[in-house]
């Protein structure tokens, strides 16, 4: 259960929902599947760690139960926020993508998170 907090919250977050139970420290977000996230949402946080090949990324997002749509709008997708090396076909980020990636996201590890870490300092 969520209770609405105060517009001018004394912490000065912008956040409008707030647990009940003050116990309760992982929001709702993270409590999702990653497979309720957005397909752009996972293939950014995928290539944020390092370069895929297309069928790759469709092997990994599959895992996470790709929809049918996902697949067809993949293509799109990768055009959006990523670079394609055309010596091996492989997609890396764009850079400017860089600044939408969740350092805490449900699915990293705590190596790909050093790892993130690691990238992001560059």
């Amino acid at each position: 259960p969520l209770k609405r907090a105060p517009e001018d919250s004394p912490d000065g977050s912008t956040e409008r929902w707030r647990p009940l139970n003050p116990e309760v420290t992982t929001s709702r977000t993270h409590q999702r599947k990653v497979s309720q996230w957005s397909c752009r949402d996972r293939v950014i946080h995928l290539l944020a760690l390092r370069k895929y090949k297309k069928p790759e990324l469709l092997f990994r997002l599959h895992g996470d139960d790709i929809t049918e749509n996902d697949k067809k709008c993949l293509q799109t997708i990768l055009k959006q926020v990523a670079k394609l090396n055309p010596k091996d076909e492989s997609y890396v980020l764009k850079d400017y993508i860089y600044k939408e990636i969740q350092k805490d996201w449900p699915e990293y590890s705590e190596t790909d998170k050093q790892s993130l870490e690691l990238i992001l300092s560059r």
